[in-house]
């Protein structure tokens, strides 16, 4: 913790977040936060709120979230079913909303691979495209927080190594990640789950969904393989994480590991898991499966894997709030706020090579949260990327 000149705090591009329990890295503090030109200048202990500082009445000071794997974006450019919303819009719509539930750091995630065989219609190309009008608005200044893209490569598709081909350096590709959704396995190994899925979202009859699973099974056959050692060559090109997706097996993930995953998204099974960290790949799991008690699709609960040891990142999936909210969950399972507090901060952090965020320390960019912990649900008070308050 370095010395902080709390008697000099209304020079130009100072704040200091004073009388706050600071939740740093394997502790909570009472002190103050000191940002400087958008980075963190020191943290000192004490309940003192001088003049001209933010006073914060004993709330927690966290790390700005860091969400690794959200759908969050897609949905704001469709929000009903063929429904094409203004791309601009949605993307500031979308960015708006993780500032206000406390994220200041996403990563994107973009389907790559697409089916364009046999009159499908909801599994075209769109990544390229959109990808370029976020990357668009931040160079214009136009958002609240830092964005990376997250693609997520699916093997079972017919375009993806195209696609893969058209993003490069200047996109930031944070992460690059290996989805297989051929019918039968890993995620959706019972059919039935994937039925309930599919013809609830996509009202297809049974004969529909015959059709679906034989024509997903055929892609699979003839181009999964040259897929997946695309995707993993793209990921070296890009300098992007490798992740896996829904490993279910041991086998799986030691063909995860021998790919150079580091990463490993939402993994189906305890022996999964525990194979993971065998091979030291982090596990992430979805806040929404620890918030409701279990998986939509029938796999193992994030909860379990918690109580194990086996859990490593939290990441919102499909709800932005769940991230804030699993990860007071979690400090009650393992009683360690700062520990369940990193899994959203500072272990996405170091999953993605990203050393100048995720903790609160001396030189790192002022990505902070003030919350309020009130009767067991945390309410935010304050946002700041880079210094800048967003929410």
């Amino acid at each position: 913790m370095g010395e902080m000149s709390l008697g000099h705090i209304q020079a130009s591009g100072e704040m200091v977040l004073a009388n706050a329990r600071i939740v740093l890295e394997h502790e909570v503090v009472q002190g103050s936060v000191l940002v400087r030109d958008g980075r963190i200048a020191a943290v000192e202990q004490g309940a003192v709120a001088p003049a001209g500082a933010i006073d914060c009445g004993g709330d927690l000071v966290i790390p700005g979230l860091i969400e690794l794997h959200t759908d969050n974006l897609e949905r704001h450019i469709q929000p009903r079913p063929k429904v094409d919303w203004p791309h601009a819009a949605a993307i500031q719509a979308h960015d708006g909303e993780l500032a206000s539930v406390g994220i200041t750091t996403v990563f994107d995630a973009m389907r790559v691979g697409s089916v364009i065989s046999g009159g499908r219609t909801d599994y075209r190309k769109y990544a390229r495209a959109l990808a370029s009008e976020l990357m668009q608005a931040r160079s214009k200044g136009m958002l609240r927080i830092s964005h990376f893209l997250h693609l997520r490569a699916e093997v079972c598709s017919e375009t993806l190594l195209d696609e893969l081909e058209e993003f490069g350096e200047a996109d930031r590709v944070g992460i690059l990640s290996i989805m297989d959704h051929t019918p039968g396995q890993r995620q959706f190994r019972d059919l039935s789950k994937l039925k309930d899925y599919v013809c609830g979202k996509h009202g297809m009859s049974e004969d529909q969904f015959a059709d679906h699973v034989a024509g997903l099974r055929a892609i699979h056959a003839r181009l999964g393989a040259a897929h997946e050692a695309g995707a993993v060559a793209a990921a070296r090109r890009l300098g992007a994480v490798l992740a896996s997706h829904d490993d279910t097996t041991a086998e799986h993930v030691a063909v995860s590991a021998g790919h150079g995953a580091r990463l490993a998204e939402f993994p189906t099974t305890v022996e999964a898991a525990e194979a993971c960290h065998a091979h030291d790949i982090a596990v992430m799991m979805g806040a929404p499966n620890l918030i409701r008690g279990g998986s939509h699709s029938g796999n193992v609960a994030a909860a379990e894997l918690a109580e194990r040891g086996f859990l490593d990142i939290l990441s919102s999936d499909y709800v932005p709030s769940a991230l804030m909210t699993s990860a007071f969950q979690l400090a009650e399972i393992w009683d360690d706020l700062p520990r369940a507090i990193a899994t959203v901060t500072a272990a996405p952090a170091r999953a993605t090579g990203l050393d100048d965020r995720g903790v609160i320390a001396e030189g790192l960019f002022a990505d902070l949260v003030r919350v309020a912990h009130i009767e067991g649900v945390p309410v935010i008070r304050g946002v700041w990327s880079h210094g800048r308050q967003v929410g």
